[in-house]
């Protein structure tokens, strides 16, 4: 049976129910990969088979059919058995959302949506590209020959493709940046293990090394000026930060969940209180993170400045919110939340996580205040 074959969801409960069997399969495994930091290398399996990977492709492509706010219930639901992957696939799953917004505005995304209902995984360097990108691109005959360490870059041991770019300083009309995507098979690239880390130990986020990789002129997305905010970035954030911190809210949810069944039976009025506040912090980042989708409108929202300044403030207040979260929840339960023996210490290691997703607070801040003041994303 090829990966075309499967019988794909067609409702929101049935997009989630697919994603708990995903998550089911993987928990019981959950503890033992967060000490030693390897990837669930059966997740991308599952992740096939079960038409999640595929989910957001339209139909017409192969594809499930997906809504952007179904594939932020399935991150949701991934994230409250296995954070590490779901985080991960967050970020494959916002690559086909950055395509599915192109192709609803004109574009052309056919090949890549092929791709991907074929069983590609996508990988995303964006962490370390955004403005400026990193690393060295020089021409040759029929394209370029890039090198760039490029980190993190999660799941890149079980990736098929990185979505990239990499800069251009000797281009003829000053430095470039050229958006492009590399096959990880191709000769030159490797990975380094690098990621040992407070938390999401098991997203396998290691770093991608480009050494004189070929790069055809076919495989170029984009050339933009180096420095200039590029407004595929503002499309980038509006179709990225809601699935991305779904995944997250997931991981706040099983942390409300443990906290007050923990507690249930304490009368204290201390204990009560803690747990209102917590409601209060897991609400807030909830409802945050819906009205990113609402905004997004599957994936139809207007490229603008203003959308997503909009949403990176609502990703910054909803960071914030999931790591109260399950810091109350630690709380509420007491002492024992400390212990590694609770999987509450866990989970309060990986939604740290949340806080440096582009943009973290500090970027963030300077973005949305210089929008709001009519000065342009970079002042």
């Amino acid at each position: 049976m090829t990966s075309t074959d499967v019988h794909l969801p067609s409702s929101t409960a049935t997009w989630v129910a697919a994603a708990t069997g995903v998550g089911t399969a993987l928990r019981d495994g959950v503890a033992d990969r967060d000490r030693s930091g390897e990837i669930a290398t059966d997740a991308v399996d599952l992740l096939r088979s079960s038409g999640l990977s595929r989910a957001l492709v339209p139909v017409e492509f192969g594809g499930g059919g997906a809504t952007h706010r179904d594939l932020g219930a399935v991150l949701r639901e991934l994230g409250r058995h296995d954070p590490s992957t779901a985080v991960a696939f967050a970020m494959h799953t916002h690559l086909v959302a950055a395509q599915v917004w192109r192709h609803k505005h004109g574009m052309d995304a056919a090949a890549v949506f092929e791709k991907v209902a074929a069983g590609a995984i996508l990988v995303s360097t964006g962490a370390s590209d955004w403005v400026e990108s990193n690393g060295r691109a020089r021409r040759v005959d029929g394209g370029y020959r890039v090198s760039a360490h490029k980190l993190p870059a999660s799941g890149c041991e079980v990736g098929t493709i990185a979505v990239t770019s990499v800069r251009w300083d000797d281009a003829p009309e000053g430095p470039q940046v050229l958006h492009c995507a590399i096959p990880l098979s191709a000769p030159g690239v490797r990975i380094e293990k690098t990621w040992d880390t407070l938390g999401l130990r098991a997203s396998g986020s290691h770093t991608i090394v480009f050494e004189e990789v070929f790069v055809p002129d076919a495989a170029i997305s984009l050339v933009r000026p180096a420095g200039v905010w590029p407004p595929i970035l503002n499309m980038v954030a509006g179709a990225a930060m809601p699935l991305v911190l779904s995944a997250y809210l997931g991981i706040a949810d099983r942390a409300v969940e443990f906290a007050t069944g923990s507690v249930a039976q304490r009368a204290e009025e201390h204990t009560v209180a803690l747990v209102g506040e917590m409601a209060n912090a897991h609400t807030t980042a909830a409802d945050l993170i819906d009205a990113m989708f609402t905004a997004a409108d599957d994936l139809a929202f207007a490229n603008t400045d203003e959308h997503a300044a909009r949403t990176l403030s609502r990703k910054t207040v909803a960071a914030d919110n999931l790591v109260a979260t399950v810091r109350l929840a630690i709380e509420t339960v007491g002492g024992v939340g400390y212990s590694r023996t609770s999987p509450l210490e866990m989970w309060y290691r990986d939604i740290h996580g949340c806080l440096f997703h582009p943009l973290p607070r500090a970027k963030q801040l300077r973005f949305s205040g210089h929008v709001l003041l009519g000065r342009g994303p970079l002042g």
